[in-house]
């Protein structure tokens, strides 16, 4: 509760023009630039920054906008400076990453965690690092990646994410139906389904919908809490049936496919985590 309070009153002190216009600063957006990399320039949370701005839809900002940095000083600080995050009961590795616009590996990377490693309520988490120099990365190996693993690519021109495609066995149900099949194997492991657009995504899992929001580069995303413990993330929707806190039973529907921009299909993204650790959705229990 105090957490929350204090979150609040920061909310407040931000919107508070005559208060804080000496601690702001004003970023003008580059090409290339996210809000959530912008976040961890300052060292100032995501979410502080999209109030500071009034903006409800990260994926809607635009190069050339300016950016209020709400309590910067005037420069971007460093990863002692940033703020940490207390875990509290209920949530989990992909939850706090997906808050301040990490990915898990990210978050686990700045905080020295294995793959094996259970959080706790009361931990405290680092949710950003120092800037490190700019190195110009390789191209990510999309058809090598299908090539070792004896797989075949077909993903649009220019996406970069690593994804082999696989033989859909029709014995095993998925969220939609799944007329294309590819494993995620990059900084996320899960599937890629290709369905019909608006197509009804359905639940897997009896359990509760712990967040239902939109998330940048997954389009809508409904998250569900089974009983047994496993999280299931169903992203790609073009629209939600479900909102937060709201009970389902397997085959609820969850909402609606949507299109991939990078690739033009109706694609899901869909992921299951155990003990937050990501395990392969194809044998995660149906209920």
């Amino acid at each position: 509760m105090i957490a929350r309070a204090l979150f609040f009153f920061a909310s407040v002190a931000v919107l508070s023009s005559a208060a804080c216009i000496a601690q702001e600063t004003i970023h003008i957006l580059k090409k290339g630039e996210t809000l959530y990399s912008v976040s961890r320039t300052y060292g100032v949370s995501f979410s502080a920054i999209a109030k500071a701005n009034n903006i409800a839809d990260a994926d809607k900002v635009r190069i050339g906008q300016k950016l209020i940095i709400p309590g910067t000083g005037g420069a971007p600080k460093s990863a002692a400076a940033a703020e940490k995050h207390t875990v509290k009961k209920g949530e989990t590795l992909f939850g706090i990453a997906r808050q301040y616009g990490l990915t898990v590996s990210e978050l686990r990377a700045f905080n020295g965690l294995s793959d094996k490693t259970v959080i706790k309520p009361g931990d405290l988490l680092a949710v950003a690092r120092a800037p490190q120099p700019k190195v110009e990365a390789a191209p990510a190996p999309v058809q090598e990646t299908a090539a070792k693993s004896g797989g075949t690519d077909d993903r649009a021109e220019g996406d970069p994410r690593p994804v082999t495609a696989k033989r859909n066995d029709p014995k095993i149900r998925w969220p939609v139906q799944a007329k294309e099949l590819a494993y995620m194997e990059g900084k996320l492991y899960g599937v890629l389904l290709t369905g019909e657009r608006a197509e009804p995504v359905e639940s897997l899992s009896s359990g509760t919908v712990v967040s239902a929001d939109a998330y940048r580069g997954f389009g809508r995303v409904a998250i569900v809490q089974s009983p047994n413990g496993h999280v299931y993330v169903y992203g790609g929707n073009e629209s939600l049936s479900v909102k937060s806190g709201d009970k389902v039973a397997a085959g609820t529907e969850l909402g609606r496919l949507g299109i991939d921009s990078l690739t033009g299909k109706p694609s899901l993204f869909f992921f299951v985590y155990k003990d937050n650790v990501a395990i392969d959705p194809a044998k995660a229990p149906r209920s």
